[in-house]
């Protein structure tokens, strides 16, 4: 018998692929909305350790990198997420279906920040961080889909194509 991970036959693939992206960009916006609700220009929150919560609105890439290409970043995010969008058509299995999700999802969320949370024009707004390690850049939900999301992807497609040959 084989196994969730195994299975060649997705069901409905585009069910595996929705319904965590639609999971992972509700959480994304809600906290988001909450984060500049309730923290935007205040003191940060110290919760425990070095981890508190802290509103910024990133311009640019990963680690603030880019912050004078924030159009052009936007468009990239925007090709990313129609790439994976196309791409998930070839899961062979529904893990690998709902990680194409997850890495969509994150994509969109911050896509979003860049379409809707623009104070200086089309695609130019900022996404909104809020979770600070203070050893770290400051990341949201959507970031911690793609760290996440990416690499186990990676692995999961590495490991079909080796089974397929």
């Amino acid at each position: 018998m084989k196994t969730l991970f195994e299975s060649n036959t997705l069901g409905n693939p585009r069910k595996h692929l929705l319904i965590p992206a639609l999971v992972i960009l509700a959480i994304d916006q809600v906290t988001k909305i909450l984060a500049v609700a309730k923290l935007e220009d205040r003191e940060p929150i110290d919760l425990f350790w070095t981890l508190r919560l802290n509103v910024i609105r990133n311009k640019g890439a990963s680690f603030s990198l880019g912050t004078a290409y924030t159009s052009l970043l936007a468009v990239v995010a925007i090709l990313a997420a129609i790439a994976i969008f196309t791409l998930s058509k070839s899961a062979k299995t529904p893990v690998s279906s709902a990680f194409f999700g997850v890495v969509l999802g994150g994509v969109l969320g911050n896509v979003i920040d860049r379409i809707f949370r623009s104070r200086g024009g089309f695609l130019n707004g900022g996404v909104v961080d809020f979770i600070d390690f203070q050893w770290w850049p400051i990341f949201n939900v959507a970031d911690m889909a793609l760290v996440v999301g990416l690499p186990i992807l990676l692995i999961l497609r590495l490991r079909e194509d080796r089974e397929d040959g």
